[in-house]
């Protein structure tokens, strides 16, 4: 079940750092394990076996962290460990990189020492690492006792934390993703929430967090689906929620490490109704000019604003000339991006707001080409405001001193992928469709009268 060795390669294969655990795995599995990408004709998969060996590998930029094993051995928990590597290495060095690989040497030993122990992963929380393996431990002036924060139950906060003022701030975060065909249909959407909370608390305290009654959990971590309640998929949680008390209770009860930390995430993939709806209408003058019309509608209530609304709209490359009119915001032209950006700094809830704007066009050829056009995308965020409906009820903190803690709770919507497909209106074309059914009502009204 444990891991033999880690490796850290460059891209050609060079072993730049490893380290051997158990013995059972020779050096020569690293240039094995280049042999087998190289030779594969499709994309490897992340884990593998050849000869008895196991490669499990993450490639990150411009290396491979890979780990190997001789035994049977819990892959799912190997790449885990490998993801949480490669966050404590950039925790310490900003960027993993080979550079910074080569630079530290020292230090990379240290804590692939530490994070594991004939290879079962132990330590892995950058905070707790850094309190006594550090870039400069040659000037460590007193000693750090590692055993209580290691060997406890709660290694993840040390004892003897002390803040002038206990506080503790939880924010919860959605991100909207939504894909908008040209007619106007909905074709993909989700919610992707986090709760992020920021603990400035003293001593050891426990808290305990209730949401609102539509967000109902069975013992699996799903919601179970009755009348209005929020139904989520891949919820997960910080190692410091007790799992088992909120399988029995549905309270979330943890111990918070001291801090900013995700509490918690989690995703819908209902249908939303996309919260700014953007249309577009470009009328292409052929050889001339390119005309647009783009209408910014607010779906969400009166009560609620969006702040700094930013609305791209791509145009050809080699448009110029650009001129523009709106009832309200900016609208300037982003030639690096070749895009209108129109910024609506406060768009409240029920409003519609209208852009139009104009290019000189030397050429049509991109215009043409309906299939090359990216798509409008809108950025924005909505205070005070959750997609999914899911809210805050308590936030209880308790702790054996007694003292008083101000919980502050804070809720945020965001666009993520906010994408809508647009048409072209040629106005040749148009013209051509335009007086043929003007022809054919002049037809049908003369055909009236001969009857």
């Amino acid at each position: 079940m444990a891991c033999s060795a880690i490796f850290l390669l460059d891209l050609k294969g060079k072993v730049l750092i490893w380290r051997d655990y158990r013995g059972d795995v020779p050096l020569r599995a690293a240039e094995r394990f280049m042999h087998l990408l190289m030779d594969s004709e499709e994309e490897q998969k992340p884990i593998f076996q050849e000869d008895d060996v196991t490669y499990i590998y993450v490639k990150y930029k411009n290396l491979y962290v890979l780990a190997v094993s001789k035994n049977n051995t819990n892959a799912t928990m190997v790449l885990l460990f490998l993801y949480k590597l490669i966050g404590v290495f950039r925790d310490y060095f900003e960027e993993l990189e080979e550079e910074s690989i080569r630079d530290n040497f020292v230090i990379i030993y240290e804590l692939l020492d530490e994070m594991m122990d004939f290879g079962y992963p132990q330590a892995t929380d950058a905070k707790i690492l850094k309190e006594y393996i550090t870039q400069d431990f040659h000037k460590l002036e007193k000693p750090i006792s590692i055993t209580p924060t290691l060997t406890n139950a709660i290694s993840w906060r040390p004892e003897g934390i002390i803040h002038k003022k206990n506080e503790v701030y939880l924010d919860v975060i959605e991100s909207v993703n939504v894909l908008v065909a040209a007619n106007g249909t909905v074709l993909t959407s989700e919610i992707v929430g986090t709760i992020q909370i920021n603990s400035l608390l003293s001593g050891m305290p426990d808290l305990r967090l209730g949401l609102n009654d539509r967000v109902q959990f069975d013992s699996s971590r799903s919601v179970v689906k009755k009348n209005n309640a929020i139904e989520m998929e891949d919820v997960k949680f910080h190692q410091c929620v007790r799992l088992s008390t909120f399988e029995n209770e549905g309270t979330i009860s943890f111990v918070p490490p001291d801090g900013k930390f995700e509490l918690m995430s989690y995703r819908l993939t209902s249908h939303i109704k996309p919260l700014i709806w953007v249309e577009a209408i470009v009328k292409s003058h052929q050889h001339s000019r390119v005309e647009y019309l783009v209408k910014a509608r607010s779906q969400f209530k009166a009560r609620s604003t969006a702040n700094n609304v930013r609305i791209f709209v791509p145009v050809p490359p080699d448009a110029d000339s650009p001129k523009f009119r709106t009832n309200t915001g900016t609208v300037t032209y982003v030639p690096e991006k070749d895009a209108i950006e129109w910024l609506i700094p406060k768009f409240q809830g029920g409003r519609e707001f209208l852009m139009k704007a104009q290019f000189g066009l030397p050429s049509t050829s991109d215009e043409e080409n309906p299939t090359g056009r990216p798509p409008i995308t809108v950025k924005f965020d909505i205070p005070y405001f959750t997609v999914s409906g899911i809210q805050v009820r308590y936030l209880k903190i308790i702790e054996r001193s007694g003292y008083q803690a101000l919980p502050w709770v804070r809720y945020i919507t965001q666009s993520g992928g906010f994408l809508f497909f647009h048409s072209v209106i040629y106005l040749v074309l148009f013209n051509i469709i335009y007086f043929f059914l003007l022809s054919l009502l002049l037809f049908l009204r003369c055909w009236r009268h001969l009857l």
